[in-house]
């Protein structure tokens, strides 16, 4: 494993994805990864694709350094000793250093000065408990917590950064506030976050942070008790840079990119149904329309042109409704706006766009895998390796690296003050 490089802060990435908490650190020039944590294997692919081409990593150190595992085993993970499971499950091909000494044998002697990730949402989100009958109690990923808890007890890292939804400040799966379990965790192996009643201080809105998106998400950062760090300043330097930082729009990050038309006849191009095509012959990776057909096309244009964004929510659900014949109770349309940040880019695009209609009405379609990139802050030379649908996926689990970017920068800032 590579040296660490002088002057220069380590860190841990936990529920890596594809990397976009890690690029927001890496951009600051402040930070070096040590390791990343991920079990989806596209994210996996295009995390070490990233620290190849844009960090300089050889092919073999960005293989090892993204692990792809499942960070619930976390005993093996800090360890190795992998089971005959884990050995057949995940790609540890020519990685002795892992095969036996799991975490451990990457890090080595290093020092790890932070730890950052960001567990499944789903368990935490409002939508995602208002979907399930028992409220996602009884859902495993509330607790992946306690594994993020395991490696920050076994590095003891100065500082760490824990990102999630706001609906994790309400969450009580087994009868607990789950805000309580995870401060007691955290203190029980010596670190101090903000009490839970205090926590809805720490949630920030990603156009607060540089981010053409209102995406709200807590951020827990806990600092070790038995190093003179205050925790309050690190959110005080956070809340600096926050009002230092100018807002951005949809047109900021998408209005430069090539215009789609719609196909007067949709047909066919090498196997796959094809519903619009580029005025101009610009093409721009990523940047493809998805196949809508041709009711969804006039769907899309007449919810434009009547300015549906601006009616009440009952008349939004009542478009679907009559539309489709439906007694839905929940608005299935809505388009971005030009002048103002994007709604929170989700997963869920990987099903289907309804959600994210493109503003303007002449191209009469949702956004592309590029234009959900860069409503997410990734630069534009970031690589998503793996299916449409699975781009869809990472862009919208990811940490906005423009949020990261100006978590990093303030906390960089403190550690190397002291």
């Amino acid at each position: 494993m590579a040296k660490k490089i002088k002057n220069k802060l380590t860190f841990i990435d936990l529920f890596a994805g594809c990397g976009g908490l890690s690029e927001g650190f890496l951009q600051t020039d402040n930070f070096e990864a040590l390791a990343h944590i991920e079990w989806e294997l596209p994210m996996v692919n295009t995390l070490r694709n990233r620290l190849h081409v844009k960090w300089n990593h050889s092919v073999e150190d960005s293989m090892k350094r993204v692990i792809h595992f499942d960070i619930q085993k976390t005993e093996e993970l800090i360890s190795g000793n992998w089971s005959t499971e884990s050995l057949r499950k995940y790609s540890f091909t020519n990685h002795d250093s892992l095969l036996s000494n799991g975490l451990k044998g990457i890090i080595g002697k290093q020092k790890v000065d932070l730890i950052i990730g960001g567990p499944p949402c789903q368990a935490y989100s409002i939508a995602g408990r208002a979907q399930d009958k028992n409220s996602m109690k009884d859902d495993y990923r509330n607790y992946l917590f306690e594994s993020f808890v395991k490696v920050v007890d076994e590095f003891k890292p100065e500082v760490f950064v824990f990102e999630n939804v706001p609906g994790l400040l309400s969450a009580t799966p087994g009868g607990k506030a789950v805000t309580e379990r995870i401060y007691e965790a955290f203190n029980e192996v010596g670190y101090e976050i903000r009490q839970p009643k205090l926590l809805k201080k720490s949630v920030y809105t990603a156009s607060e942070l540089g981010v053409p998106q209102k995406r709200n998400r807590v951020i827990i950062i806990g600092v070790n008790k038995s190093n003179k760090i205050s925790l309050e300043e690190l959110y005080n330097e956070l809340d600096r840079q926050k009002k230092s930082i100018t807002p951005k729009n949809v047109r900021d990050a998408i209005g430069h990119l090539p215009k789609f038309k719609p196909l007067k006849n949709q047909k066919k191009v090498n196997g796959k149904n094809v519903s619009h095509e580029l005025i101009k012959d610009e093409h721009v990776k990523f940047h493809e329309a998805r196949f809508h057909n041709e009711r969804d096309v006039e769907i899309f244009r007449n919810w434009l042109k009547n300015e549906m964004n601006k009616s009440s929510s009952q008349n939004k659900i009542s478009f679907y409704n009559d539309l489709m014949g439906k007694k839905s109770n929940h608005a299935k349309y809505r388009n971005l706006e030009w002048d103002k940040p994007s709604p929170t880019v989700v997963a869920h695009l990987y099903k289907d766009g309804l959600m994210f209609i493109h503003p303007d009405v002449n191209q009469a379609r949702s956004i592309t895998v590029k234009e959900a990139a860069l409503l997410q802050s990734f630069p534009d030379d970031f690589e998503f390796i793996g299916s449409q649908g699975f781009a869809f996926k990472m862009i919208g689990n990811a940490v906005p690296p423009e949020m990261a970017k100006n978590i990093a920068i303030a906390i960089s800032q403190k550690l190397k003050a002291k």
